[in-house]
């Protein structure tokens, strides 16, 4: 049976291949591999369930389908070594393809090269604002290096997985390092951890918003369903208090009075200075069994909640407008006031209209 197995290559770029052998092949071991019209060394990174598993949910898997490309065979020392030179030659070739950018005045930055194992495809990677035009700078770059050129263009965050470093943490990037989908992380991430909206200071070294601030994402959602709202009114036995901060790690709430006394109040105390059970002190897994009449929420009361206004008895041959005033409803549709309804009708000197007996 065809096994499938997962191979790594320079710049943390993984692929799928089928193996044919009778075993896999142990992790990290290296490879070769099935390329763009020639061949590849890689190592490999995952086999077995783990592979499968990884083929159908990562961002660079090959989905319900299997991959077409194979691993042909074990790699030799010479063709490591012969691997090892080449990962000594792609620096160089990024020098010389920055300096054919700036001879044709581009507006990019080549961050990584790559040649291909068989030397019969060289790949620069690229980082620019906008798009670029550069068949000139193909042209180029396949009269000095007489080899197949290719260029990509590539994010920030893709640069740093690329490149690797250090983070604050002192540790590898994790989009280098294990994190296998560079997932999108926005500003509303950062909002529900009460982190500071500094820029400096939740950013990474790409420039974007660190990849760990999904981490525990969803405990704080989940978190803080337990607790109210901030700006919520409750009604404890100290009276109407107003929510004012929540601290999910120490399991308290910060609630101030109308006199603008302030007390901190574990949550579990506050469930039971309330009367009824209310629906954020339910666990987040269970759904409330009861809506406590003590928490309001400002909001404004439904129409068939308000009561009727009195009806005044209405006079015989009272026109249809007086009738409405009395009953308290107004036409639909309708706006109140003089401004809108008389825009257009003629006046009573004006000549058509109705005169008054």
């Amino acid at each position: 049976m065809p096994h499938l197995i997962e191979v790594s290559f320079k710049g943390n770029r993984r692929e799928f291949f089928i193996w044919d052998g009778d075993e896999p092949p142990r992790l990290h071991a290296p490879v070769i591999v099935e390329a763009d019209r020639g061949e590849d060394l890689g190592r490999v990174n995952a086999v077995g369930e783990l592979a499968e598993r990884r083929c159908t949910g990562c961002a660079h898997g090959c989905g319900a389908e299997r991959p077409t490309r194979k691993a042909i065979r074990a790699a030799t020392a010479d063709d490591e070594r012969r691997a090892a030179e080449l990962r000594v030659q792609d620096e160089d070739a990024r020098r010389k393809a920055m300096e054919k950018v700036r001879a044709h005045a581009l507006v990019m930055k080549v961050s990584d090269a790559e040649w291909q194992w068989d030397r019969r495809k060289l790949t620069f990677f690229f980082t620019a604002e906008r798009r670029v035009d550069f068949r000139s700078l193909v042209r180029d770059l396949a009269a000095v290096f007489r080899t197949r050129i290719e260029l990509k263009q590539i994010g920030v965050r893709d640069e740093a997985k690329r490149l690797s470093g250090v983070g604050r943490c002192g540790r590898e990037y994790c989009s280098a390092s294990w994190l296998p989908d560079l997932r999108p992380v926005n500003l509303q991430i950062a909002k529900d951890q009460r982190l500071s909206l500094n820029p400096s200071q939740i950013s990474g070294a790409c420039g974007r918003l660190m990849c760990c601030l999904r981490y525990e994402h969803d405990f704080y959602v989940k978190a803080r369903k337990r607790f109210p709202k901030e700006g919520r009114i409750l009604v404890t036995a100290q009276g109407e208090e107003k929510v004012i901060a929540i601290d999910i790690f120490r399991e308290r709430v910060t609630l101030r009075s109308s006199e603008g006394d302030v007390r901190v109040v574990p949550i579990a105390d506050l469930g039971r200075e309330l009367r009824q059970p209310a629906p954020f002190l339910a666990e987040p897994d269970d759904e409330p069994t009861a809506i406590a009449a003590e928490v309001h929420d400002d909001e404004v009361p439904d129409e068939a909640d308000e009561p009727s206004p009195a009806r005044t008895p209405v006079a015989e041959g009272a026109t249809a407008r007086e009738a409405s005033r009395a009953d308290g409803s107004a036409r639909p549709g309708r706006r109140r006031g003089r401004r809108g309804g008389r825009r257009g009708r003629p006046g009573p000197d004006s000549p058509g209209s109705p005169t008054k007996d």
